[in-house]
């Protein structure tokens, strides 16, 4: 028989470690989770991380962040095999989820340049700041390319402070589940999405942007769904989809993933994309949590949720 835990133990410990590039919105998504109310630590050493778990367990925390990138570049290489060894130490005493924060390099570039700020790795005395800053960034990805491997990806390249802020509520204000499942509808015209785990293009189906009645809408609207659902080739595609993932994903739980993000993207990310993301989404809602992000539209959507089992 299992022990009965105390009355007054708040159970394992949900600790999320923040990382990822300079600029990418660690301190955005930090505030967030402090919202949420996690107990938030920047740029913790990674040589602090055990002690800090021991006395966040001391003082029986139950909802615990910490922030750490390249400011502890010397530290970053163990960082890896530091974090298995703790969830194998630790397997029912702490649940850990890593996020790592993304962005390309142009975007990375532009928001240091506006905001004046200097990379932690670049120097300050070189002549040319703009290829400092490149090779800065590049050295930075090096650095971090183990921990990005073995975490959750977030692309904020083309998303809002706000945006991230809603997103990372969504994705971490429930109790943890086995899989969470992230659709993403996009547009392949401002690229693809970093994070994306399958990305499908349905810029092949029929386009309701050539439909005058149509064009302004978007593919949560019922007219623009009606006519989707009327072309054969759009629900054959929707179908063969839908057959793909429900064959993976059992495999990618087994496999011990926590999220997978799929990227559905048409040329404007308006219509196409967005009709099947809400699709797909609908349909595997009750076998798993699932989250939408229409990348090129405002905000994000209510999270749609899997019931209670």
């Amino acid at each position: 028989m299992k022990p009965t835990p105390h009355a007054s133990d708040p159970g394992p410990i949900e600790l999320v470690l923040i990382t990822g590039m300079s600029g990418s919105g660690k301190s955005v998504a930090l505030t967030a989770l402090e919202d949420l109310g996690y107990f938030c630590v920047d740029n913790l050493p990674p040589d602090l991380l055990d002690a800090f778990v021991d006395l966040d367990q001391t003082h029986r925390a139950h909802r615990v962040a910490v922030a750490m990138d390249v400011r502890s570049a010397a530290s970053l290489p163990g960082l890896p095999e530091r974090l298995k060894q703790l969830t194998r130490r630790q397997a029912r005493r702490v649940q850990l989820t890593t996020l790592f924060l993304d962005a390309t390099t142009d975007i990375l570039v532009r928001r240091f340049s506006e905001t004046r700020r200097l990379h932690p790795l670049s120097l300050p005395t070189a002549d040319d700041q703009h290829r400092a800053l490149t090779d800065a960034i590049e050295e930075e990805r090096n650095l971090l390319e183990e921990l990005r491997d073995a975490a959750l990806v977030l692309d904020t390249s083309m998303i809002r402070p706000a945006q991230l802020r809603s997103h990372i509520k969504a994705l971490l204000g429930s109790a943890p589940a086995p899989l969470t499942l992230v659709f993403e509808s996009f547009a392949f015209k401002r690229g693809i999405p970093m994070d994306a785990d399958f990305v499908f293009d349905v810029r092949m189906l029929p386009n309701p942007h050539y439909e005058p009645a149509l064009k302004p809408l978007t593919g949560r609207d019922e007219p623009v769904a009606a006519f989707l659902r009327a072309m054969p080739e759009v629900m054959e595609m929707q179908d063969q989809i839908a057959r793909f993932l429900g064959h993976w994903l059992p495999h990618m739980l087994s496999d011990h993933r926590s999220y997978v993000t799929v990227a559905i993207g048409c040329t404007g990310g308006q219509h196409r994309s967005v009709y099947m993301v809400e699709q797909l989404a609908n349909a595997f809602s009750s076998a798993w949590t699932t989250r939408l992000r229409h990348r090129e539209m405002d905000g994000w959507p209510a999270a749609k949720t899997s019931p209670e089992r």
